[in-house]
C-alpha cells in the first residue's frame, strides 16, 4: 500500500506485509528515503551539490533494505512502514510545536537549518503549515490505522523504530560526547518494557559491538492517539552506526551489512514467536 502521492505519482510511504501470516510486529523506517518533490526542493537553498551532502549525513541509507532482508532471514511475518520521502521533506518522528527539543536547533518536523547548523529554508510558517498537512499529518494518520489494526488482530503491537547514525557526531547534536556505540537501543519510560530491550540485547549478543542504551540518541517512535495511554504498543528504537555496515558518509554497503542482518534476524525471529514475552 502506497501513501499519500506528490505531483508525480511518487508514493509518500509504503506498508509492506512479509511473511506467511501475520504478527504484532511492525517495523518503522523514517529516514531511509531521499527523495523530495520538485516544489519543496525549490525551498531548499542548497544547491545539487551541498544537498547530496546534506543527503548523506543525514539518511539512514539503507535501513530499509535492512529491514526487508532481516524480515526474510528470519521467515518471521511483519509490516514494515517505510517513509518513501526524505526526513528534509518533514521529519515525521518529530513532535508539532513546542514539545519538540530539536525546534532550538532549527530541525523540528520541518527543518530550518541543515545538520551543519547553515540556512535550509527561509522562515516561512504558512508553508511550513502547508508541509505538515500535506505530509506529516497524512504519514502519522497511515501508521496510526495499521497499529490499530494490528491491535484489533492481535490485541498489542511490537514496534521496532529503525535508524542509523554516524560514527562522529554532527554539529547539530547536543552531545558532542555522548558514547556512540555500535548498536544503540532508543527506550520510551511506558511504551518500552524491560523485556523488550532484553530481546534486542540478546540479538545482538555475540557481535563484539557495543551495546548500549538511550546514547547518542534516546526514545521511539509511538502514534500520538497511543502514547502513555497504550501499555498494549510497545516499540523500541534500534540505532545502527553507519561505519558498522556501509561506507560513510552516504556510501555502499561493504562485508559488515550481512552480520547487521544476521543479528536483526535474531531479533525479528524473536518478536514474532508464538507465545513470546515480547509479544
Amino acid at each position: 500500500m502506497g501513501g499519500d502521492r506528490s505531483e508525480n505519482g511518487e508514493p509518500a510511504w509504503a506498508i509492506t506485509c512479509i511473511g506467511a501470516g501475520s504478527s504484532p510486529l511492525i517495523v518503522h523506517v523514517p529516514h531511509a528515503a531521499t527523495w523530495i518533490p520538485d516544489g519543496a526542493r525549490r525551498d531548499l537553498l542548497l544547491d545539487d551539490a551541498g544537498l547530496d551532502v546534506e543527503l548523506a549525513r543525514m539518511t539512514d541509507r539503507f535501513t530499509d533494505r535492512l529491514s526487508f532482508d532481516g524480515l526474510a532471514r528470519a521467515e518471521a511475518p511483519a509490516a514494515v512502514f517505510a517513509n518513501r520521502a526524505s526526513r528534509l521533506l518533514i521529519d515525521p518522528e518529530r513532535f508539532i510545536g513546542p514539545d519538540e527539543p530539536m525546534e532550538v536547533v532549527g530541525m523540528g518536523a520541518v527543518y530550518l537549518s541543515t545538520s551543519d547548523r547553515r540556512r535550509l529554508r527561509v522562515e516561512d510558517p504558512g508553508r511550513d503549515e502547508r508541509l505538515v498537512t500535506r505530509w506529516f499529518h497524512p504519514y502519522a494518520a497511515a501508521l496510526t490505522a495499521l497499529v490499530d489494526q494490528t491491535l484489533s488482530s492481535h490485541g498489542r503491537a511490537v514496534i521496532v523504530d529503525l535508524h542509523s547514525f554516524p560514527s562522529s557526531p554532527l554539529p547539530y547534536e547536543f552531545d558532542h560526547g555522548a558514547h556512540r556505540p555500535g548498536i544503540c537501543i532508543g527506550t520510551d519510560q511506558f511504551h518500552t518494557p524491560t523485556h523488550l530491550i532484553e530481546a534486542v540485547t540478546e540479538a545482538f549478543a555475540g557481535s563484539g559491538w557495543d551495546i548500549a542504551t538511550d546514547t547518542p540518541f534516546a526514545g521511539t517512535y509511538v502514534p500520538l492517539s497511543h502514547f502513555g495511554r497504550t501499555p498494549e504498543v510497545t516499540s523500541v528504537m534500534v540505532e545502527v552506526r553507519r561505519d558498522l555496515y556501509q561506507v560513510e558518509p552516504g556510501g555502499d554497503p561493504h562485508d559488515g551489512y550481512d552480520l547487521v542482518v544476521a543479528h536483526l534476524a535474531r531479533l525479528f525471529r524473536s518478536l514474532t514467536q508464538a507465545g513470546g514475552q515480547s509479544l
